[in-house]
């Protein structure tokens, strides 16, 4: 028996159980004579991830009970941040939950710098492209898309309910390119739709996602990486999953020998060479570029 197991070394001597187990180790016994199969439960079993820790109970809806987001909203907290993810093919190597995992992580981040702020569930279901014919993202497996209007309702919705519940600031923040013209018109159309009610705001935080494409792309060209920057599943976009997550990214299929291209759903530079440190100065400038809009948002509109 496995030394590890919830019987253990310490309750078999020479062969014999110790006083008080004699009914267990006959049970056992009788279990291993008629061929029945035991089951044993390992002291030390890995047990799962909790699914709030307690950084997400700092900040995140989903890990706290209505009374303590009460009683949050009542000390002060008036942002709420919506992430906005998606979930399609990122090449052969990258996890398809790939911008559900980034905004969930570095939204946590975001709320816990500007303080008084927490975050929503993400929005994990976006458009990617069209189902009949199969289009975009929606060309690779593992893919799901929703029609531009029910990602709309989607949003607006969410939005409505937290506002509803006497949030001021609500910051729409997407970590997906195709949406961003959209979640953009989302908030002037909430705004607008709010007006009457003066204190009730949203924001759309385009900065988030603008300084892949911009800051973080000069940055990698200061270090030599000048080609196609800020593009899908590309060194850029690789880099920052290994920075947040690096088990959503597969490291044997990431260093293969060929340069994979668009038939593998990769455009813009190589991503073989994306690395975790490269994708953390990524992160960091998306986390700050947040910070400072929402910060100084709501210092315009207190």
């Amino acid at each position: 028996m496995h030394k590890g197991s919830w019987m253990g070394n310490r309750t078999m001597q020479g062969g014999a159980c110790l006083p008080g187990l004699w009914r267990i180790c006959g049970l056992v016994l009788l279990a291993c004579l008629s061929g029945l199969p035991v089951f044993v439960r390992a002291e030390e079993s890995e047990s799962a991830a909790p699914a709030c820790p307690p950084s997400a109970r700092q900040v995140e809806l989903a890990c706290q009970s209505w009374t303590e987001i009460d009683a949050a909203m009542k000390a002060g907290t008036r942002t709420v941040i919506l992430p906005v993810g998606g979930t399609e093919q990122s090449g052969p190597y990258m996890a398809v939950g790939k911008h559900n995992v980034r905004a969930h992580v570095l939204a946590d981040d975001i709320a816990r710098k500007v303080g008084k702020t927490l975050v929503a569930p993400v929005l994990a279901y976006v458009p990617e492209g069209s189902t009949h014919p199969r289009t975009g993202h929606m060309r690779f497996a593992g893919t799901l898309s929703i029609p531009p209007a029910v990602f709309a309702g989607l949003v607006e919705g969410a939005a409505e309910s937290l506002k509803a519940q006497g949030f001021t600031t609500i910051v729409l923040l997407g970590d997906h390119g195709g949406y961003q013209t959209q979640l953009a018109a989302l908030a002037k159309k909430l705004n607008r739709r709010w007006a009457a009610e003066g204190a009730v705001r949203a924001l759309y935080v385009g900065a988030y996602y603008e300084v892949v494409a911009g800051q973080y792309a000069d940055y990698l060209r200061r270090q030599g990486y000048g080609v196609a920057l800020g593009k899908h599943a590309d060194i850029s976009d690789t880099s920052l999953m290994l920075a947040v997550d690096p088990s959503l990214v597969l490291e044997g299929l990431l260093r293969q020998a060929d340069k994979p291209d668009s038939a593998d759903g990769v455009y813009g530079g190589d991503p073989r060479q994306a690395t975790a440190e490269l994708g953390r100065a990524g992160t960091a400038m998306q986390v700050q570029a947040a910070v400072e809009a929402i910060s100084s948002f709501n210092r315009r509109h207190p």
